[in-house]
């Protein structure tokens, strides 16, 4: 799945959790942005950019190098 808007698009999605690939120069409230605007999460809390140690990332870093777009990372969210 890959639905772009602009410089960033949405790689994944799940139920509460979603995978967008944004530029990396991207603040954390611009990819919330993105991602809330885009697709709303429905819940009180709205995305929230899953951090570095948690248990789901599985020990990979909170922005992974994108690689199709040297400018681009993925940064999983929760909802």
């Amino acid at each position: 799945m890959s639905e772009q808007t602009g410089a960033a698009e949405l790689t994944r999605r799940g139920i509460f959790d979603l995978q967008v690939c944004v530029p990396s120069d991207w603040k954390d409230d611009q990819v919330v942005d993105f991602a809330e605007t885009q697709f709303p999460s429905g819940t009180e809390d709205g995305w929230q950019i899953r951090r570095e140690g948690n248990h789901d990332l599985r020990g990979d870093p909170e922005r992974v190098q994108c690689s199709k777009h040297s400018t681009r990372v993925h940064i999983m969210l929760d909802a």
